[in-house]
């Protein structure tokens, strides 16, 4: 067998690593990569911060961090989980503490409590004398409450001091490194002197989860795949700072798509700037698309769907595409648990005679439309065979009508008779 057939027929494995349980969610172990993500609302707004930490759950965000700033945010945590149960939303929330996060868990139990993680910057969780004692106050918060520990290092607010002891290493040795492998180390090696410090204080390996946040795509994978190899820790991937639109789905979906693919990575987040009055969902949508189009997960049904091009002049396919997506995003809550199974449908959407009837047949259900020219009617297959030929203006409400009963037949009551 050449070396192009070995790789080819390679089975993608996950590195191992130790499981993390986060509220009710596990990380890492045998469990697949989980999406979280942040909120951008002042903590102390209970409603806002409610209602878009419900808004990024129902998205499929599986854990959501939140800004423990000061006192009065630390003070509503309590309140966000509780409002939270109420509405049916259990989804594990994680403080994000920064310079005071010792003194906010001490003065608020009831928010050290309601987390359900603690996530820690080893850079700036206090500076000089001060700061292997502030960690060690908020490892052993998390002991007391049993709770979890992110690790998160961060090349914007690094450890100085080891970061210099490291350029003055590597000049003594005639500077075989280049600034950038020294910052890439020290990098590495905060992350994993830390945990080391967090388990000799006694917090167990299964609670601690690492994460090492730059910018550029090629310093993540540099600093991820050192990681990886070095520990068998939780990881948490995640390109910080990665922009706004296109920039940042692109530059995010790179970086972490080579080392998803390297078996590297157990929770993701997608950091992406929102456009003023944007949605912040957006993000864990695009983290949904990314493990769902490399085959690590499936959370929606596939829409397939032409780029169309001069054979499609008119925009019906276009339009219904983006009708039909609409709709099962937008109902996909609800049918998880209505139709068990299906996230794995697979609808398409074609716009001309030249790949349409193939692609619908190899969909669950498909469409051909017809193209600029073509006889003004359009295909439908089920299963792969031919079920009904639409015409006229109401097109693609009659589509989406019979994509609603394949749904129900296949996934629902109808096959449940079925059966």
């Amino acid at each position: 067998m050449n070396t192009t057939q070995q790789f080819l027929d390679r089975p993608l494995e996950r590195r191992r690593s130790v499981g993390v349980l986060v509220g009710n969610v596990l990380v890492g172990g045998d469990a697949p990569v989980v999406v979280q993500s942040m909120t951008n609302t002042d903590t102390a707004d209970v409603d806002q911060t409610v209602a878009q930490v419900a808004a990024l759950h129902r998205a499929g965000s599986e854990i959501v961090r939140i800004t423990v700033d000061r006192d009065e945010s630390a003070a509503a945590v309590p309140r966000i989980r509780d409002r939270l149960v109420r509405l049916g939303i259990d989804v594990p929330l994680v403080g994000d503490f920064h310079y005071i996060g010792h003194k906010l868990l001490a003065d608020h139990p009831a928010c050290a409590e309601a987390l359900a993680k603690y996530r820690i910057n080893p850079g700036n969780v206090g500076f000089k004398e001060k700061k292997d004692r502030q960690f060690a106050d908020i490892v052993e918060m998390a002991i007391r409450h049993d709770k979890p520990v992110r690790i998160g290092v961060n090349w914007g607010s690094l450890d100085q001091e080891l970061l210099t002891r490291l350029m003055d290493e590597n000049q003594a040795n005639g500077s075989p490194l280049t600034a950038q492998q020294v910052t890439r180390e020290a990098i590495v090696q905060s992350a994993l002197l830390s945990a080391e410090m967090a388990e000799d204080i006694g917090l167990p390996r299964d609670k601690i989860i690492l994460s090492a946040k730059v910018s550029q795509v090629q310093d993540l994978i540099a600093v991820y795949v050192e990681l990886a190899r070095r520990c068998d820790h939780a990881l948490h991937l995640g390109l910080t700072e990665a922009g706004m639109g296109t920039k940042g789905v692109v530059a995010s979906s790179a970086a972490m798509g080579i080392l998803l693919q390297q078996g590297i990575g157990d929770t993701i987040r997608i950091s992406l700037t929102p456009e003023p009055g944007g949605d912040r969902t957006r993000e864990v949508q695009v983290a949904q698309e990314l493990l769902q189009t490399m085959g690590f997960r499936q959370f929606l049904p596939v829409v397939a769907a032409c780029p169309g091009c001069g054979r499609t002049t008119s925009t019906v396919f276009q339009e219904l595409a983006q009708t039909i997506e609409g709709d099962l995003r937008r109902n996909m809550p609800v049918w998880r648990e209505k139709y068990p199974g299906v996230e794995e449908l697979k609808v398409a959407v074609m716009g001309c005679i030249v790949n349409g009837p193939g692609e619908s047949k190899h969909a669950d259900i498909g469409i051909s439309l017809p193209g600029t020219g073509e006889t003004p009617a359009a295909p439908v297959f089920i299963d792969g065979r031919k079920a009904a030929t639409l015409r006229g203006p109401a097109i693609a409400e009659d589509f989406q009508k019979m994509v609603a009963e394949y749904i129900e037949r296949r996934y629902g009551s109808g096959r449940q008779a079925a059966e």
